[in-house]
């Protein structure tokens, strides 16, 4: 079944976002119930049934380019997840998310080859600087580095969703994807021992989690890589830590600073001129 899905990259992107921070705040109040790695192995392995369902790939057709890279974009996209759910576990999610983003911002400074790049890049920087807590006390270094790591697990996913996207159906190659995805992360989500805990409620919430942070953004990352470079979606995703305080303040009450709002005001503006002045590359 084909990826019916036809909307333009930069607007896709940006409803990935808008879904993804919906999906966290779902995480967020799973996590006292069931743990970090159960909720993460809830959310990827609903994700991986619901694709299957709607778009039923025919693994059977799939060469083996295809299975290389599809298994390494799902590896990349497990440990992602994973390992993000494990540092907001530790460390507020609004500096988890701008740690983690220390990765695709990186790849799109190496990736840049236009001077006028750097300037939303340098934007972008100075919006994520401005959000992060750093002088918050008590910040457990663990929840940092996992982070950090996640953001490395992003940056390999970028560039592996760029490439899966040339060479597969989008839509079959998150589904594919979150299969192996759902391999890697199970076994810690089952370990934990928190899925006796699981109820018709918590189920609810997972599939609502599923949609929200997995199927429905991941769906539309994965076409619109087909559209963008690299570094244009890296930029495009420093959206991700402003929104992720407007969700704190809509979800969670949390009010925003004015150094927040200027913080959201350059993230969009890096954001918007990105798109308007780096020309399409092949990933």
């Amino acid at each position: 079944m084909k990826s019916k899905i036809n909307i333009p990259p930069v607007p896709a992107i940006l409803l990935a976002i808008v879904s993804v921070q919906c999906g966290a705040a779902i995480a967020k109040g799973l996590f006292p119930e069931i743990g970090a790695a159960a909720t993460a192995s809830l959310r990827i392995g609903l994700s991986a049934i619901i694709l299957f369902i709607v778009f039923r790939p025919n693994v059977f057709k799939l060469n083996a380019k295809q299975w290389k890279y599809v298994i390494l974009y799902g590896l990349s996209l497990g440990a992602m997840n994973m390992v993000f759910y494990m540092a907001i576990e530790r460390i507020p999610i609004g500096l988890a998310v701008t740690l983690e983003f220390v990765g695709p911002l990186l790849l799109a400074i190496f990736s840049s080859k236009k001077t006028v790049d750097f300037i939303w890049v340098i934007l972008a920087a100075t919006g994520i600087a401005l959000i992060a807590p750093w002088t918050g006390d008590g910040l457990n270094l663990t929840g940092v580095l996992f982070a950090l790591l996640a953001g490395g697990f992003w940056v390999a996913y970028i560039i592996l969703g760029g490439r899966i996207s040339k060479i597969m159906n989008g839509g079959e190659a998150v589904t594919v994807g979150m299969l192996f995805a759902t391999l890697l992360i199970l076994p810690f989500g089952i370990s934990g021992g928190s899925f006796h805990h699981l109820n018709l409620k918590l189920l609810g919430l997972g599939a609502a989690l599923a949609l929200l942070s997995s199927a429905i953004p991941f769906t539309l990352e994965i076409n619109a890589l087909k559209q963008l470079p690299a570094r244009t979606f890296s930029i495009l995703m420093s959206l991700e830590p402003a929104m992720a305080s407007l969700a704190g303040f809509v979800f969670l009450r949390e009010h925003l600073s004015m150094t927040e709002i200027i913080a959201v005001a350059c993230v969009m503006i890096a954001s918007a001129g990105s798109s308007l002045t780096t020309r399409k590359t092949v990933v």
